[in-house]
C-alpha cells in the first residue's frame, strides 16, 4: 500500500506565495488504478512530481508498504530507478532506438546483461500486443502503438508504482480506452499500482478509485467542467 498525508507544497510567485498542495492525502492499494482528477491548475502534476521523487521539496508524509520515502538525492534516485516508473502524455520514447530498445533501456540502467534485456523486453511488448512492432523505431508507430510501447517500458522492470500523467490525451476515444484497459490489466497481473493524472472524468470509470484536486485541497464533488 501507497500512503501519503498532509502533503502541502508552495512557491514563490514574485512577491506572493502560492498554494500548490493543501493538506492532501490519500492511499492507493497494491495493484489499483487511481485516477488523479481535476482542472488545469488544480495541483495534479505537483502531486505527481511528489508522488515519484521528481520533487523533494515538500511537506507532508510518504511511504510504501509502510516503509517512509527517502530525503536523500541518491536514495529517491535509486527508489525511482528500482520500483518506479513512468508514462508521458507525449509518450517520450527516444526516436533512434527501436520499440524493443526502447522498452530495454530501463533493464539497461538496473544492469542487467544485454541477453536479459532484449528478453524481457519482447515478452512486454507480446504482452501489449506489438510483438511484430519489436524492430520498429518510434516514428513508424502510430500513437496508440507508441503509447503502448510506453506502457511497456515503463511496466518492464516490475515497478511497485507507475506515475501515468495525461496518458490518453494525445490518443482518440476509442484508442485511449483501449490503453487504460490494457494498463488496468498489466496493474493486476503485475500487481502494480498506478496513479493516472486527468483532466478527463471520463476517465476515471475505468479506474478502482478517484481522487479529485481542485485549487490543491481534495474535494468530493466533481466540478461541472468535466465532460
Amino acid at each position: 500500500m501507497i500512503t501519503f498525508s498532509d502533503i502541502n507544497k508552495s512557491y514563490q510567485l514574485g512577491s506572493q506565495q502560492v498554494i500548490a498542495l493543501n493538506a492532501v492525502q490519500g492511499k492507493m492499494q497494491k495493484g489499483s488504478m487511481v485516477a488523479l482528477c481535476g482542472p488545469s491548475g488544480s495541483g495534479k502534476s505537483t502531486l505527481l512530481n511528489i508522488l515519484g521523487l521528481l520533487d523533494m521539496n515538500y511537506q507532508g508524509q510518504i511511504s510504501i508498504d509502510g516503509n517512509a520515502y527517502p530525503k536523500g538525492d541518491l536514495q529517491a534516485a535509486k527508489l525511482r530507478r528500482h520500483q518506479f516508473g513512468f508514462i508521458f502524455q507525449h509518450f517520450n520514447l527516444i526516436p533512434v532506438m527501436t520499440a524493443l530498445e526502447n522498452v530495454a533501456y530501463p533493464l539497461q540502467l538496473l544492469g542487467h546483461n544485454r541477453s536479459q534485456q532484449h528478453q524481457l523486453a519482447k515478452q512486454i511488448l507480446e504482452k501489449v500486443g506489438l510483438g511484430e512492432f519489436i524492430h520498429h523505431r518510434p516514428d513508424n508507430l502510430s500513437g496508440g502503438q507508441q503509447q503502448r510501447v510506453a506502457i511497456a517500458r515503463a511496466l518492464v522492470h516490475k515497478p511497485v508504482l507507475v506515475i501515468a500523467d495525461e496518458p490518453t490525451a494525445s490518443l482518440d476515444s476509442k484508442t485511449a480506452t483501449l490503453v487504460i484497459d490494457l494498463i488496468k490489466q498489466l496493474g493486476k497481473e503485475i500487481g502494480t499500482t498506478f496513479i493516472i493524472a486527468t483532466h478527463d472524468y471520463r476517465m476515471a470509470k475505468h479506474c478502482d478509485e478517484t481522487i479529485n484536486l481542485i485549487d490543491g485541497v481534495i474535494s468530493k464533488e466533481q466540478n461541472q467542467w468535466a465532460s
